[in-house]
């Protein structure tokens, strides 16, 4: 078998880069190692930069998230007894939209199917070949089958535990991490989103965060212990834990009901580099992790796609590889403006054990300047509405 692209990875960085490819009559194979359902059945943020959107329409499946998306003009920070909003409108003339993940992909795998192109679910013993040298193959196997694919690049959007990353040797990569002493307990519940803008708290019990996916499924969330199992917390604890963390009148304007999803996530900060190596390329999470503070997990894999996309574009149909040599250079240089964010946001949020009194105080402080300076506004409102690829 013989296809120009291979993607590993059947998440929303590998469908979009396949129907991105697919329009340009670049033809690509997706390696999923789960079923369609699976990767369906996965509850992710919904916080879409504009670039994301601009992506998706440009792939020719954005015609459902313009119809259902929600664009949000700003955010609500809170702390204390006072709360705040940052205007992303008149900082950037920029919204941002919330759509759920789960629905862009839906919608990027029933574009796929629609033309056509070449999916292998439930793919195993996936291992890359010759990713340094002009030939590159995949070899892998699917119910028994054992399948080699040859290509001319391949693309690994397989994630955090993938073979991707891990193909590169340990001699030419380099890791950089940061781990989070807690975690975000996640509630997904059928219930109206207590305001129309995300609310992000800090309060003196931890952070907590009022998000939603549409008007009738709001997703919260609240800074656990890392030894919490969602178990532990029934949806009366948890609502409850909820209330006393967010400003008195919206804990009184909230509705509650019972959760249809809870789980918990770690919170990490994590880089490779380089993220090309010969013919492999990196995307996402098989690159970098963010913490989900500064909404850009899902982000961050858009712009390397982005970059990628027209990387190929260009060696593919005008023969120029300068995009090509740069990608883990382009890449890598938006990645770590996006991990600062991602890291500033974290420490301005959240109590951690170690923090003193002076700590703490210093926190405060910095979101009383977030609070009365326009220039940080607009600082936020910049990284928060994605900066330019």
């Amino acid at each position: 078998m013989r296809t120009q692209v291979v993607i590993i990875g059947g998440g929303p960085s590998g469908l979009l880069l396949g129907q991105l490819l697919h329009k340009q009559d670049i033809d690509a194979v997706v390696l999923e190692r789960r079923t369609r359902e699976y990767v369906l059945g996965r509850i992710r943020a919904g916080v879409l930069e504009t670039g994301f959107v601009q992506l998706m329409e440009e792939a020719g499946v954005g015609t459902r998230m313009a119809a259902e998306g929600q664009q949000h003009d700003g955010a609500i920070f809170a702390y204390g007894d006072r709360q705040f909003r940052v205007d992303f409108k008149k900082h950037t003339n920029t919204p941002i939209t919330i759509y759920g993940q789960t629905e862009l992909t839906r919608d990027l795998y029933d574009a796929r199917e629609a033309a056509g192109a070449e999916t292998f679910f439930n793919v195993e013993n996936v291992v890359i070949h010759d990713a340094d040298r002009d030939a590159p193959y995949v070899k892998f196997s699917q119910k028994g089958t054992e399948y080699r694919l040859e290509c001319d690049y391949v693309a690994g959007c397989d994630g955090f535990h993938g073979v991707s990353r891990q193909t590169i040797p340990l001699t030419i990569r380099r890791e950089y991490e940061k781990l989070y002493p807690f975690g975000w307990l996640g509630v997904l519940s059928e219930t109206p989103p207590v305001d129309d803008e995300l609310i992000y708290a800090n309060s003196d019990r931890g952070f907590a965060l009022c998000s939603m996916r549409n008007e009738n499924l709001s997703r919260y969330y609240v800074q656990c212990s890392l030894s919490d199992r969602p178990e532990d917390w029934s949806d009366t604890q948890f609502w409850e834990e909820l209330k006393r963390r967010i400003p008195a009148e919206t804990a009184e304007a909230l509705i509650t009901g019972p959760s249809i999803e809870k789980s918990i996530a770690p919170l990490r900060s994590f880089v490779t580099e380089p993220m090309r190596w010969g013919r492999l390329f990196l995307c996402g999470d098989a690159a970098h992790i963010v913490p989900p503070t500064g909404a850009k997990g899902l982000n961050t894999a858009a712009s390397d796609v982005h970059y990628l996309y027209h990387a190929l574009i260009h060696a593919y149909h005008d023969k120029d590889m300068e995009g090509i040599e740069r990608y883990s250079e382009k890449a890598l240089a938006r990645i770590w403006k996006a991990e600062r964010f991602s890291w500033w946001m974290t420490n301005l949020l959240h109590r951690f054990p170690e923090q003193s009194p002076f700590d703490l105080k210093m926190q405060n402080a910095d979101l009383e300047a977030l609070e009365e300076s326009d220039t940080a506004q607009k600082l936020l409102a910049q990284n928060y509405v994605g900066l330019p690829y």
